[in-house]
């Protein structure tokens, strides 16, 4: 086994069991150091389906012969979702999922793992740049990939019948401050206020699994497009090189070129003056017809 290779727990699938009772089914994976390295070892784990899924921790490090427990939870509106394919098509209709998990990783040097020990935002941000430099081919460091699949399981009551939510009563609000309200409510007033307790709290699991997916989805969009833009302003940069050492050597052959016609029109143009100035001394100058013309009396 290669030592970058974490132990994976479960190994192939992972099994969520939906019930009416139960509001956010949950499912627990453990990634164990086989202690074959010296090394710290980072993961990182992605689904098909981020909107989905809440994974915590999704990325980390793991010490030598340690473990971490990655806890995946299934928010409420998919679960409504599951639940009503079993009511119209049975356990058949979640038996054919397409949802993946991926556990990725790979072996890290000392000095990135002593950031474990500091600030655990410089350690997050240090992650997703080195998950995004491997996931782009630039380095050259080995990953391992672990694939795992998803199946969604329903648990019927001991009865088997479906149990049902419980009513929907109007919540009794509860102040903090105070404990003799609690010892006033009656055992309905307590289910129910633990249920819409329990309510808000996947509706905030549910925010928090779309506010992760998004900025994953933005980290990803912005490392990709600032790759894309070092590419553009290489490419740029070298296209405008040799356009300039084109152009400078088109320059210096046309100055040169310049500077030679007018040495040649310089030198004609002495060579007539002196020529006009000996012939005028000479009287020769009215013999040609064109300055003849010009001498010649009106």
């Amino acid at each position: 086994m290669a030592s970058h290779v974490l132990e994976v727990d479960p190994e192939t699938e992972l099994k969520f069991i939906l019930s009416h009772n139960e509001a956010t089914p949950r499912c627990i994976l453990t990634l164990r150091h086989p202690g074959n390295t010296s090394d710290s070892i980072a993961f990182k784990v992605k689904t098909t389906q981020p909107r989905r899924y809440l994974v915590r921790p999704n990325q980390g490090l793991i010490a030598p012969k340690s473990s971490e427990q990655i806890s995946i939870l299934l928010v409420d509106k998919d679960k409504q979702t599951l639940m009503q394919s079993y009511d119209r098509l049975g356990q058949s209709g979640l038996d054919h999922s397409k949802d993946k998990f991926l556990v990725q990783s790979c072996a890290v040097g000392a000095n990135f793992a002593a950031k474990a020990s500091g600030d655990s935002s410089e350690l997050y941000d240090a992650l997703t740049s080195m998950w995004n430099s491997v996931t782009s081919g630039g380095t050259s460091t080995p990953v391992f990939n672990k694939k795992l699949h998803v199946r969604h399981v329903v648990q019927e009551s001991s009865s088997g019948a479906k149990s049902a939510p419980p009513p929907s009563i109007s919540p009794t609000k509860l102040d903090p401050a105070s404990n003799s309200n609690m010892d006033k409510m009656s055992q309905e007033q307590l289910v129910t206020e633990l249920t819409n307790l329990r309510r808000k709290y996947d509706e905030l699991v549910s925010f928090s699994v779309n506010l992760t997916a998004e900025r994953d989805i933005l980290s990803n969009t912005l490392e990709q497009t600032k790759r894309d833009f070092n590419r553009e302003m290489a490419a740029r940069s070298a296209l405008e090189n040799k356009q300039g050492g084109g152009g400078s050597k088109a320059g210096g052959a046309g100055g040169r070129s310049m500077v030679g016609l007018l040495m040649q029109l310089l030198i004609v143009g002495i060579a007539c003056f002196l020529s006009g100035v000996k012939m005028g001394s000479s009287g020769a100058a009215n013999n040609l017809p064109v300055v003849s013309m010009f001498l010649a009396d009106p």
